[in-house]
C-alpha cells in the first residue's frame, strides 16, 4: 500500500528534523543542521532494507519506491531554498562553500562511475565458471 510509503517517509522526515535540531543545539547553532540529509539517508537505508530483509507485498513496495522518489525533488528543493537564502544573507564564505561542494560532487561523478564499472566487471567474472 502507498500508505506504508507515506508512513516511512513521515518517520524519516520527523526523525531527521529532530536529529538536525539536536545537532544544531549541540554545536550552538540556532538552526537545523543536516536534518533533511539525515532523513534522506534514513529513507534510503529503510527502503533498501525493506527490499532485502522484509518480504513486502508488491503494492507496499511500490508505495515505498514512489515516496522515496518523491522525497528528493520536493523536500530537498524546499530545504535548499531556505539554505540559499540563509547562506546569501550570512556572507560569501557560505556561498563559496556551497559552490565548492557542488563542484566537488560533479568532479567525483566519473570516479564513482569507474568504480561502479569495475565492481560490475568483478562480479561478472566471479559468477562465470
Amino acid at each position: 500500500m502507498i500508505v506504508y510509503g507515506v508512513g516511512i517517509l513521515a518517520f524519516c522526515m520527523l526523525t531527521g528534523m529532530f536529529v538536525g535540531d539536536l545537532l544544531g543545539q549541540i554545536i550552538g547553532v540556532k538552526a537545523n543542521v543536516g536534518g533533511v540529509g539525515i532523513a534522506m539517508l534514513m529513507l534510503i537505508v529503510l527502503s533498501s532494507l525493506s527490499s532485502k530483509k522484509v518480504q513486502l507485498g508488491q503494492l507496499t513496495q511500490h508505495g515505498i519506491t514512489f515516496w522515496s522518489a518523491m522525497y528528493i525533488p520536493i523536500v530537498i528543493a524546499m530545504a535548499s531554498r531556505q539554505n540559499v537564502v540563509a547562506a546569501v544573507s550570512s556572507g560569501w564564505l557560505a556561498v563559496i562553500a556551497g559552490v565548492g561542494a557542488v563542484a566537488l560532487s560533479f568532479a567525483l561523478i566519473p570516479v564513482f562511475t569507474k568504480l561502479a564499472q569495475r565492481s560490475q566487471q568483478n562480479q561478472s567474472e566471479a559468477t562465470e565458471p
